[in-house]
């Protein structure tokens, strides 16, 4: 069973920055109120050092503000998320290869997996958007998505270390590295392929489709190349369904080794 997270000492420990600002509480005591609530949610204690300020605007849409909003703490916190789903592959599957650990981290910080755990939290209640972007129901998972990433950025940055992020997020990533593991068909292979080929060859893997001839419904033949070398066949009732099932032929080559 992993052992519990227990940070490292990081160059911030051994050569202390200057001082962090203090924690301070928002001007509005309604909003400050809903914030502690959400940080109690993650099951961090409502005294932890966060950063009020920095969490107020990773809950605040770019509709709300067009220049005080979440976009560049959803930057901090896209490194963040990566991180934190990579420590978690190492220390639980530490028999795995790179491969596979960049699939599944491809995965496990998708838009729709980060959504997910937002919905898992709660934490669209707490997110301000205007009233006609709320109804924007297409537009909902990246939105989620984004926050999520943000407020993964303000809780690093409340810090500058993984201490307010992995005791709470450890167990949400470990339950979806294990479900991609036993059920993959469910997966998007294209995205995980493309993971896999950047991390250990700095290259998009390339498609070919062709049309087929054929008497059943499986109407296209794509095939997945890297470095001329085919990866992949497969086929499909359309051109996308068919780079699917090729990328998902190479992905499960990749995870075999």
């Amino acid at each position: 069973h992993p052992t519990p997270y227990t940070p490292h000492p990081t160059p911030h420990t051994l050569h202390p920055t200057p001082l962090l600002p203090a924690p301070m509480s928002l001007s509005d005591p309604r909003r400050q109120k809903q914030l502690k609530t959400l940080v109690e949610k993650l099951g961090l204690s409502a005294d932890v050092p966060v950063r009020w300020d920095l969490l107020d605007l990773a809950l605040t849409h770019p509709s709300i503000s067009r220049d005080k909003n979440y976009e560049q703490l959803e930057f901090v916190g896209d490194s963040v998320v990566r991180l934190a789903a990579a420590e978690v592959l190492l220390e639980t599957y530490p028999e795995a290869l790179v491969g596979e650990f960049a699939a599944l981290r491809s995965m496990m910080v998708s838009d729709r997996t980060l959504a997910e755990f937002a919905d898992r939290y709660g934490f669209e209640r707490y997110l301000l958007v205007s009233s006609s972007t709320s109804i924007d129901r297409a537009g909902r998972i990246s939105r989620l998505a984004d926050a999520f990433e943000a407020v993964l950025g303000a809780l690093y940055l409340s810090t500058q270390t993984m201490v307010l992020v992995r005791s709470w997020l450890d167990e949400p990533l470990r339950e979806k590295a294990a479900e991609i593991r036993r059920d993959p068909a469910r997966q998007n292979y294209k995205d995980a392929l493309q993971e896999w080929t950047q991390a250990t060859y700095k290259k998009l893997p390339q498609y070919l489709v062709k049309e087929i001839n054929g008497l059943d419904q499986e109407r296209f033949c794509a095939e997945v190349w890297l470095n001329e070398q085919k990866l992949g066949v497969g086929t499909g009732r359309s051109k996308k369904a068919a780079e699917q099932a090729a990328a998902k032929s190479a992905f499960l080559e990749v995870v075999k080794g």
